[in-house]
């Protein structure tokens, strides 16, 4: 096995230029995929955030009576997708609201009667779309001693419309810099067959197989999508390490930001596709040559 990786390396380094450019492309198209899937964690990792601390509030309409609280959290609880509920009295939610406005209360104490309404905080269950959690919602909503109900609606809508978006325009892009990646990779292992064609026929003369002749090139695959695979991921920590100080330097007066690298399984992953694709544009080459 050294002897043919021996061999890979060499051929390699006699044709700089065109193994360049196939690392150079599949390094290119392994950067944007890993792009979408660093955004995809991170954006998972907000929606699962939010799944597990979700809590949206239920306003109550004025006809509310304290005596009425076990039946509406019994039917709160019986729709499902519903683990907790916190009744937060109207009374409490005022000296709370001036407790977090601190001096600037002044004209609270000029209020005749309490104007904030009784309410329910409500912890919702793991949700998947963004139409699910508004099926919820609408149902809670539905009940007559219900007001409003309110989770967030704006952002979060926003939110899963451009997540969706994303995830289709990434997986779009992503085949297509696949496509082009192993079509350049095949095309260059089809030149450096044509450029030994004169060894490769000495070889088969002396009795070479064809599984000795191809595993040189096989291994030169593997090793063009490995260094592709590193570049790749090395470009992107790059990019990642430069925008993530700046911004967590420039917004985090303002918002709490927890955006991480690629998990080390979403590397490995990222390594071993890449690493596949340059043995398959290899293979994909050979199997039309080699008939």
């Amino acid at each position: 096995m050294m002897r043919f990786l021996s061999k890979a390396l060499t051929d390699i380094r006699s044709n700089r230029f065109l193994n360049t450019i196939t690392i150079m492309t599949i390094a290119l198209s392994i950067l944007l995929v890993s792009v979408f899937m660093l955004f995809f964690e991170n954006a998972g990792r907000v929606l699962s955030a939010w799944n597990q601390g979700g809590r949206a509030m239920v306003y109550l309409s004025e006809s509310f009576t304290p005596a009425m609280l076990p039946n509406v959290k019994e039917q709160l609880m019986s729709m499902g997708g519903i683990e907790k509920t916190t009744f937060i009295p109207k009374a409490r939610a005022l000296e709370q609201l001036k407790k977090e406005m601190g001096s600037k209360t002044r004209f609270l104490s000029t209020l005749q009667e309490n104007p904030l309404p009784d309410a329910i905080e409500i912890t919702m269950a793991d949700y998947n779309n963004f139409d699910q959690i508004q099926k919820t919602a609408g149902r809670i909503e539905a009940l007559d001693i219900v007001d409003t109900v309110e989770y967030g609606q704006g952002w979060l809508g926003r939110f899963f419309k451009l997540f969706n978006l994303f995830k289709m325009t990434g997986y779009a892009m992503s085949g297509l810099f696949l496509m082009i990646a192993l079509f350049i990779t095949a095309n260059t292992v089809r030149i450096t067959f044509y450029a030994r064609q004169a060894e490769v026929e000495i070889m088969r003369l002396v009795g070479a197989t064809d599984g000795f002749i191809k595993t040189p090139f096989y291994v030169e695959g593997l090793l063009q999508g490995f260094f592709g695979g590193v570049l790749g991921i090395i470009i992107l920590l790059t990019g990642y390490l430069t925008l993530s100080s700046g911004i967590s330097q420039n917004l985090s007066a303002y918002v709490y930001l927890d955006i991480h690298f690629l998990s080390w399984p979403a590397m490995a992953i990222i390594l071993f596709s890449s690493t596949f694709l340059g043995w398959f544009g290899c293979f994909i080459s050979l199997k039309q040559i080699l008939k």
